[in-house]
């Protein structure tokens, strides 16, 4: 781990970091997002009683979608060519929908931000199809969960 803020030049101004010499390495992340809302609008989430149609499909659609545009949202992102992108919606309490967003590629950069992405534009999407039921959704917790790969190696948020 570096101890200096690397998308920052000498002169303390933001630069893309050039990972031209960096080795190709198999890297992974997960990030999560938890989404909380009324126990009715849950329900109607679980058994499809939304009149924008199937909420969890299209947020999981949206989540893949945004891990592949990361690098138009985040300025200073490389565009990566991501090989795996998957998007778990699960139920975790009565009021609760916890979203887990794991990207997976061979590259010279890591995929952290995507996986940060796709969680939190899934947890959006979630919010924008439920919102005329119930405008007093939560969006919490998005964290990355764990990583793998790179000259960093592996870190896991439950060894931080």
């Amino acid at each position: 781990m570096t101890d200096r803020l690397t998308h920052l030049d000498q002169s303390g101004h933001a630069h893309m970091v050039d990972v031209s010499d960096k080795n190709i390495s198999h890297r992974s992340a997960t990030a999560q997002a938890i989404i909380e809302m009324l126990p009715s609008t849950l329900t109607k989430v679980v058994e499809g009683g939304l009149p924008k149609g199937d909420v969890i499909a299209t947020a999981r659609i949206a989540g893949i979608q945004a891990c592949k545009k990361t690098a138009d949202l985040i300025p200073l992102c490389h565009p990566l060519m991501l090989t795996k992108v998957s998007v778990e919606i699960d139920v975790i309490s009565e009021t609760q929908l916890k979203v887990l967003c794991t990207c997976k590629l061979s590259g010279k950069t890591g995929v952290e931000m995507e996986a940060l992405t796709g969680a939190s534009v899934t947890a959006l999407t979630l919010y924008d199809m439920c919102k005329a039921v119930d405008k007093g959704i939560i969006i919490k917790e998005v964290a990355l969960l764990e990583k793998s790969g790179g000259k960093s190696g592996d870190w896991s948020k439950s060894n931080a």
